[in-house]
């Protein structure tokens, strides 16, 4: 075989989500897309907001030259001073350009940020329930990947989290609010987790950094307000994108920012860009940077997904189902009936609905609702859920 003995061996535990999505496709096929109800992908329906559209009139008409040009790896300094400045006003810290690189997405970001930190054999701490792309992202790199545990909430366990921690560890990866759980990790959890890495970091004279991935920062449920890991821990490295907040996921667009008072910042920085430029990324896409430069403070009208949330909620809890009712995100994680989440997971796809099993996100057991789909899919999907509870039940 003349791929990679690593590569080969990631295909084979690639990731759960596509798996389901191919499935989604066969099955259209074999019953038709009315009787097939896909809430397996995170791939929001919403359409980007007004202003987006505005924008991109507005760029398309001016006829700017260079517009499409090289720029400085780390992005345009305008784009790059309005993220700081959109950060500085959610925060109350001090963000500039120069804390900024702007990336192809979230994805792009964590792997240039673990690139630019970890020599081979360094720890990636990565939280349960995770996004599985996390554990490639480490290993992309010659890195670890190590696994710590949560509660039945979803918040990690920090007692195995300081277990695991050593002086290998470079880096503690959160996403809140949560893929899969739509969890979001209150201020106090956030306080104590910074408390331990401090502690940790001066106990094995090493740097451990906070890399907080923040693209469902914006879409939070009930008047719930983000906690922001930068206010409590001066090591954090923020990744996001505008995939879910503009609805933008097919034009890739996010940034790193790194935090403006960390003592080695510009040495930091420098990295980024440098690591920016070798893994090919180059820098982010130029008309995106133009267009996004504008829309640091719109975000989607996410009333649509609250409601979503609070039907499906319904749905579930009627249908029988233990859930965690989400404060953000698009996403539900609801325990299975069953011990093997795979025999539920089946019983759906009996009735043409395609979730992701928990197993795909490091927890067996439980099994991941995207519902960020029309409502004809999720008022499709209802019976299937309450006949599935009832075949493997008995109820």
């Amino acid at each position: 075989m003349a791929i990679a003995a690593d590569i080969q061996r990631a295909m084979e535990d690639s990731s759960w989500i596509r798996r389901m999505f191919e499935l989604g496709i066969q099955l259209r096929q074999e019953r038709g897309a009315e009787n097939v109800f896909d809430l397996s992908l995170g791939n929001p329906i919403a359409e980007p907001p007004p202003q987006f559209f505005d924008e991109l009139r507005n760029f398309a008409a001016s006829d700017s030259p260079g517009a499409h040009r090289y720029m400085p790896n780390s992005g345009y300094v305008e784009t790059r001073q309005a993220v700081a400045d959109a950060l500085s006003d959610e925060t109350g810290l001090s963000y500039g350009a120069d804390h900024i690189v702007m990336t192809v997405g979230a994805a792009a970001a964590l792997n240039i940020v673990v690139h630019s930190l970890c020599d081979r054999d360094d720890e990636v701490v990565i939280l349960t329930p995770f996004f599985a792309e996390y554990l490639f992202y480490a290993t992309n790199h010659g890195a670890k990947p190590v696994v710590v545990g949560c509660d039945e909430h979803f918040m990690p366990d920090l007692e195995e989290l300081e277990g695991k921690l050593s002086a290998r560890t470079k880096m503690v990866i959160v996403n809140s609010p949560n893929n899969p759980s739509g969890a979001m990790y209150p201020p106090s959890l956030i306080e104590a987790l910074a408390d331990l890495l401090r502690a940790k970091s001066a106990e094995f004279g090493t740097e451990i950094f906070l890399i907080s991935d923040e693209p469902y920062r914006k879409i939070l449920f009930d008047e719930h307000s983000y906690p922001f890991p930068q206010l409590a821990y001066e090591r954090t490295i923020t990744v996001t994108s505008h995939a879910k907040d503009l609805a933008l996921p097919g034009d890739r667009i996010g940034y790193i920012a790194v935090h403006p008072e960390y003592d080695d910042g510009g040495l930091l920085m420098d990295a980024l860009i440098f690591c920016n430029r070798v893994l090919g990324f180059v820098n982010a896409p130029a008309i995106m940077q133009h267009l996004v430069r504008n829309l640091q403070t719109v975000t989607i009208d996410t009333t649509d997904y609250q409601q979503k949330r609070d039907y499906l909620y319904v749905v579930l809890r009627a249908a029988g189902y233990e859930v965690r009712k989400p404060e953000g995100a698009f996403y539900m994680f609801p325990k299975s009936p069953v011990e093997d989440e795979m025999e539920l997971v089946a019983a759906l796809q009996r009735q043409g609905v395609l979730v992701v099993p928990g197993r795909g996100f490091g927890m067996e057991g439980y099994f991941r609702i995207s519902y960020c789909v029309e409502q004809r899919e999720l008022e499709g999907a209802a019976p299937g859920f309450a006949a599935a509870m009832s075949e493997l039940t008995g109820g």
